[in-house]
């Protein structure tokens, strides 16, 4: 790719030839949102009867009432800093104690429009809050699970629900997240990562190269990976070859033996959990003359990937590619992408004979905001289902301790991602919860050039400015490190030293089925969630 296009497109993108990984570092850091009026779930309201006498300053201690030195007045509240009625519960609320009544709080009536009942609003603004600080969202916030009403936010931990928590010690060592990737003891590398989670596909075409390194830069932080999905390698990315993935997809776009002899891991994609049989498809306003001299095409043309790969139609095909991979880099690991249909542990148990170390399966409720509503809600079995069904049956074949199952298409939270592995997943990849880290508000408009508003998944060259690259990469690692957090204090409490020992414990999870004709003891059904919180806050 020619450097002088590409600083077109962002001058604050590297250049080949340096080498920023000096300065990678998984240090969180409080990164506030781009724009100026944030969103909050409340809206605090000062009436003309204020006097600023600053009272409402002194009680507040989340920041929300400033009154700054030599300012006769108390500037507007910063109401995406309240946490609601909580605060009356944890101490002094500024609503009480105003002297002269002067302050409202209602609900924040942008909440209507944002969100849906899988991303909830309170998900979106809980995933804002751990980008842009590091650490569990406040109480007034569900950052959990989202509303609707199936797939994993029917399914709790059991300690959320029964009075059966066990004491934790919080000055035991941190349980272990780290993850091996290679299984098979083939004599290829051995590939660790240190969170059991790393970064979806987004090809370069369908996001921007601004939200493409900021992925890179994230998980070469915290020792992990992210894909580039079927769209090219831009040179940009050089500096994080280490820790990317590049994926052959059945258009072969940007797919070469130079990329493929760049990086640790080479994924094939032979299918897509939110457009199974469709393949993938970028429309023309997306394809500019930067895109398409990186994919070989001609800009301003649609692309579609066919689909199947037409040089694959049985395991022994299967094999050759694989092989042909292994043979042009000798040192990489091979990940097989399959979406989830009815017999997918059949082809799971033909991609570890065919060679694979990797099975990803792709479920249906994740995928790009461009894909239709047709194919992304009614063709691949859902994830939850399809997880237990494959671990079940390479458990079965005597092969499942030689590969590595990774699961994906739906994972929205550091609760989700637990849950996939005690079903039977050894790792996730995330690909809308990076981009809701990033400012996304699910306006659903990906697939187009111009659509999207926050210059996360657009080509433009003037909306790419709008997102700066230090701010998006420090945002991603912020996230990591609540999940992380997250996932250490559940681990502790389950009493387990390593994510590993919670793979296949489908026994500490609970459907909410189980509990309807109960009434849940504690607030929203979470009776211990609170332990979950103390081991956080220490």
């Amino acid at each position: 790719m020619n450097t002088n296009i590409a600083s077109l497109i962002n001058p604050c993108i590297p250049v080949p030839g340096e080498d920023p990984r000096e300065t990678v570092s998984r240090e969180v850091r409080p990164v506030p949102d781009r724009y100026r009026n944030s969103i909050g779930k409340y809206r605090i309201v000062r009436l003309a009867d204020c006097v600023s006498c600053g009272r409402c300053e002194e009680v507040c201690g989340y920041g929300v009432h400033t009154k700054p030195e030599g300012y006769a007045l108390m500037t507007r509240p910063r109401d995406h800093l309240c946490i609601g009625p909580a605060c009356s519960e944890h101490g002094r609320s500024c609503l009480d104690e105003c002297p002269r009544k002067a302050l409202r709080m209602r609900l924040n009536p942008n909440l209507e429009c944002l969100g849906d009942p899988r991303w909830t609003a309170d998900l979106i603004l809980a995933t804002w809050y751990q980008a842009g600080t590091g650490r569990i969202p406040p109480p007034h916030l569900e950052y959990r699970h989202g509303a609707s009403g199936g797939g994993f936010d029917r399914i709790r931990f059991r300690f959320e629900m029964e009075r059966s928590c066990r004491p934790v010690e919080p000055e035991i060592p941190d349980p272990d997240t780290g993850l091996d990737l290679n299984r098979r003891g083939d004599g290829r590398p051995q590939i660790h990562i240190d969170i059991p989670v790393y970064g979806g596909g987004m090809s370069f075409g369908s996001v921007s190269l601004n939200t493409i390194v900021a992925k890179a830069r994230a998980a070469t932080a915290w020792n992990s990976f992210s894909c580039t999905g079927e769209g090219g390698y831009p040179e940009q990315l050089q500096p994080y070859d280490d820790h990317m993935i590049t994926q052959v997809a059945t258009g072969l776009f940007g797919v070469s033996e130079e990329t493929i002899k760049r990086v640790r891991i080479v994924e094939f994609k032979y299918a897509q959990g939110a457009k199974p049989g469709l393949g993938g498809h970028l429309l023309g306003d997306k394809n500019t003359p930067v895109v398409a001299r990186m994919r070989g095409a001609v800009p301003g043309t649609a692309l579609f990937s066919p689909f199947p790969f037409h040089s694959v139609y049985s395991v022994e095909d299967h094999k050759k590619h694989l092989d042909w991979i292994k043979e042009v880099n000798p040192d990489c690991l091979v990940s097989v992408k399959v979406s989830t249909p009815t017999d997918v542990d059949m082809v799971a148990v033909g991609s570890y004979y065919a060679g694979a170390h990797i099975i990803h399966l792709d479920g249906s409720y994740g995928g790009t905001g461009a894909a239709p509503d047709i194919a992304k809600k009614n063709i691949a079995m859902p994830i939850e289902y399809a997880i237990p069904k494959v671990h079940k049956f390479l458990g079965a074949e005597g092969i499942r301790h030689r590969i590595t199952l990774i699961a994906s298409g739906g994972i929205r939270t550091a609760y989700d991602a637990l849950k996939a592995i005690a079903l039977g997943a050894d790792g996730v990849v995330i690909g809308t919860a990076e981009m809701i880290a990033l400012g996304c508000v699910r306006c659903a408009c990906c697939e187009s050039g111009r659509g999207c508003p926050r210059g996360i998944a657009s080509t433009d060259p003037e909306l790419v400015t709008l997102m700066d690259l230090e701010w998006a990469a420090q945002r991603l690692i912020n996230l990591h490190n609540a999940w992380r957090a997250q996932m250490v204090a559940v681990l502790k409490t389950l009493g387990m030293n390593s994510i590993r020992e919670l793979r296949g414990r489908a026994d500490v999870l609970c459907h909410l089925a189980s509990y309807e004709h109960r009434r849940p003891p504690g607030e929203n059904g979470h009776p211990f969630a609170h332990r979950i919180e103390m081991l956080l806050k220490r």
